[in-house]
């Protein structure tokens, strides 16, 4: 169980230790790569239900990102089949709902359900993989300091930083707290039984409690003031307006025309 949650915990991190990178798009302003990426997110979310077709060239974008920012492919996937559950808890009951046949392969019919539930997972993919990307790219700290830039509530953007923050500071108190069960426990097999674990849960809220008092006097005493401020420094110019003014057109001329049927279309032309 502790070697778990070590795990989750680098895997946390090292989207942190991936956005320090230094490569074209990391010094690009985080101001260009939120604004690209909600217009991709608003692009991608707005298709039908039973769109497939029109989403597939929207992968074009994270290939780009991966490319350009060199970050490791295996990496990214293993984040996004770790939620992936979720998704497909919500989507599997689609084919149940919705049995009209959409589609026919020979003898095989798809029916609408499918059809729905691969379009969720396409979306889901891309949705979240943006998110992951622009992470990996530019760092929690520095989309919070953006999204206060382009006009978010301080006490929102100072908010959400902490609360990302401090979900380091309750793993670690986790780890410890597993740790130290395990060192004192003489079951082998590792298992918590429940009394235990409400005793340990118990334990973690008095200590992330008393935690965050200390944390809190920590920063008074170093005069925070709830300014965000990060060591790199940005600036929008004329990179940051190629790269939003670039990235969203395409979005918005992949989102208003079917790019599929048209080059299904030529290529069908030309072979014909």
């Amino acid at each position: 169980m502790s070697t778990k949650i070590d795990r989750a915990f680098y895997d946390i991190g090292h989207l942190d230790i991936l956005a320090e990178a230094d490569t074209p798009l990391h010094r690009l302003d985080p101001r260009a790569k939120l604004l690209t990426t909600a217009v991709f997110v608003v692009c991608v979310v707005s298709f039908g239900k039973y769109e497939i077709a029109g989403l597939l060239p929207f992968f074009l974008y994270p290939a780009v990102v991966i490319g350009l920012a060199e970050l490791p492919l295996s990496f990214l996937l293993r984040k996004l089949l770790l939620v992936s559950p979720f998704v497909i808890f919500i989507g599997i009951f689609n084919p149940w709902l919705d049995r009209e046949v959409m589609v026919q392969l020979g003898p095989v019919g798809i029916s609408g359900g499918w059809v729905s539930f691969a379009s969720l997972l396409l979306r889901f993919s891309l949705t979240v993989g943006a998110a992951l990307l622009l992470i990996a790219t530019t760092g929690f700290g520095t989309i919070c300091m953006a999204l206060e830039q382009l006009g978010a509530p301080r006490v929102f953007t100072v908010q959400l930083l902490l609360l990302y923050r401090y979900l380091f500071v309750l793993i670690a108190e986790s780890i410890r707290m597993m740790r130290a069960q395990s060192l004192r426990s003489f079951n082998a097999k590792g298992r918590i039984s429940y009394r235990v674990f409400l005793q340990m849960l118990g334990n973690l809220l008095l200590r992330t409690i008393d935690r965050a008092q200390r944390i809190h006097m920590a920063m008074l005493s170093r005069a925070f003031t709830g300014e965000i401020r990060i060591v790199r420094q940005f600036s929008f110019g004329y990179k940051e307006a190629c790269f939003l003014a670039g990235f969203g057109g395409l979005f918005l001329c992949l989102r208003l025309t079917d790019l599929t049927a048209l080059l299904g279309s030529l290529v069908l032309g030309i072979t014909g």
